[in-house]
């Protein structure tokens, strides 16, 4: 179930190749009109077949006439990248919601940004807009070989000297340490990539304090074994109090009791099931929130955290 505030119907204007195993889908409005605006780090959702995922807009944030995601085949994935390599077709609609942006770029007096593999894509956007504000910047990019590396080659051309691609059976795993330790202070650190190099920066981040750390993950954090508890959902707004078991999540619980609610990917790693925590203690599973958004404890993804109290009141 998709952000029904947001839901709508575009068209496949274009899709190409974007490196081995990559492909570049444009998507415009059905009847040529302006499409929804965007900032760098912002991802759409997209409904493909039985299921919904979500991937970053990859193109111009001031193109007015289209919006560009680029999809990694993924062999053991649930079907998704699939579907959008072998069926997705020129002038196919799909439904979209968003976009929404859990990644948004900061201002900073430097920037240095990592991507592993498709995770070049929320990066690529925001390239551009430092670029535009003339502040330092260096990508690290890394990937399995050096034709599985989507915008590799118009990304070197572009800036010279700013981007270092790094094809893993070329040089080996990221040197992390060295691109951290040659920044700034005050460098902001953008990362996006699979679980082990977000693990990796977010370990060599913790001893370097003159750098500021931001992520996104494409798939869930592993959180370690944990106990879940039944406890009570107060409806702030709508009035009511659900009960939720151990055995189901909040949006199971709400649905059950018939309280619409938006969500998409049911792990915590798209922000659609986000609401406001006006009382009680989160129990916070997501991989969305930073640690600080986590601590202030005033919102949370219904989808898969829980409770620390008896009772928890939401803005629902």
């Amino acid at each position: 179930m998709i952000d029904s505030q947001t839901a709508r119907w575009m068209q496949v204007s274009a899709k190409e190749p974007a490196a081995d195993g990559v492909v570049l889908v444009t998507l415009t409005d059905p009847d040529g009109g302006v499409v929804a605006g965007w900032e760098p780090g912002a991802h759409l959702d997209l409904v493909l077949g039985e299921v919904t995922r979500q991937y970053s807009l990859c193109g111009d944030p001031d193109d007015t006439t289209s919006l560009t995601v680029a999809v990694l085949r993924e062999p053991n994935g649930r079907g998704g990248s699939a579907y959008v390599h072998d069926k997705l077709e020129v002038g196919d609609l799909v439904e979209v919601a968003g976009p929404r942006n859990h990644f948004a770029l900061a201002d900073a007096p430097s920037y240095l940004f990592v991507a592993g593999g498709i995770g070049i894509t929320p990066l690529r956007p925001m390239l551009r807009q430092v670029d535009k504000r003339e502040a330092p910047w260096q990508l690290l990019y890394g990937g399995r070989t050096r034709v599985s590396m989507a915008f590799a080659h118009d990304l070197t051309a572009a800036h010279p000297g700013r981007v270092l691609l790094r094809p893993q059976d070329e040089y080996g795993i990221l040197d992390l340490a060295a691109a951290l330790d040659a920044a700034a202070p005050g460098t902001a650190v953008y990362c996006c990539g699979p679980e082990p190099l977000l693990q990796a920066i977010e370990s060599a981040c913790r001893d370097r304090d003159h750098v500021t750390l931001h992520v996104e993950r494409f798939a869930p954090k592993d959180i370690g074994d944990t106990e879940d508890g039944a406890f009570e959902v107060e409806l702030g707004r709508s009035g009511g109090v659900v009960e939720v078991a151990e055995t189901e999540s909040i949006i199971d619980a709400l649905q059950r009791s018939g309280v619409a609610v938006d969500f998409s990917c049911r792990e915590g790693t798209c922000g659609t099931c986000e609401v406001a925590v006006l009382g009680g203690t989160p129990d916070h599973r997501d991989s969305v929130l930073t640690d600080a958004e986590q601590a202030a404890n005033d919102a949370m993804m219904i989808c898969v955290s829980r409770s620390c109290t008896p009772r928890l009141v939401l803005d629902l």
